[in-house]
């Protein structure tokens, strides 16, 4: 997975930088098929918002979290990014099951 990490009216401090990429790199145990991951990180007066888009295999998720410092915000950014793509995955998975029902099954 290829991240990019930027800053708007925020400087982007290797702490910062290695919080973000360990809280967003969860999302490999759930969905391998990330491609890449963008995060932009902003402050406003008192409010650190932070943003990303995900390109993964067959969809786009974007999320946007607001916390009350900038660490908040990558860890509520992280939860709702974690639950899209547990979402995605159960779309995408194929429930059917491949005999079939156990009326056509033989033997019953």
């Amino acid at each position: 997975m290829q991240l990019t990490i930027s800053g708007q009216q925020v400087e982007i401090t290797n702490p910062l930088r290695d919080y973000a990429s360990e809280k967003i790199g969860r999302i490999e145990k759930h969905f391998d098929h990330v491609t890449t991951t963008n995060i932009v990180l902003h402050v406003e007066k008192n409010r650190h918002l932070a943003e990303a888009t995900i390109h993964a295999a067959g969809a786009t998720l974007h999320a946007n979290a607001e916390g009350g410092d900038m660490y908040a915000a990558i860890d509520s950014l992280a939860d709702k990014l974690d639950r899209q793509v547990i979402k995605h995955k159960e779309k995408t998975t194929d429930h059917h099951r491949q005999a079939g029902g156990l009326k056509r099954q033989k033997g019953f």
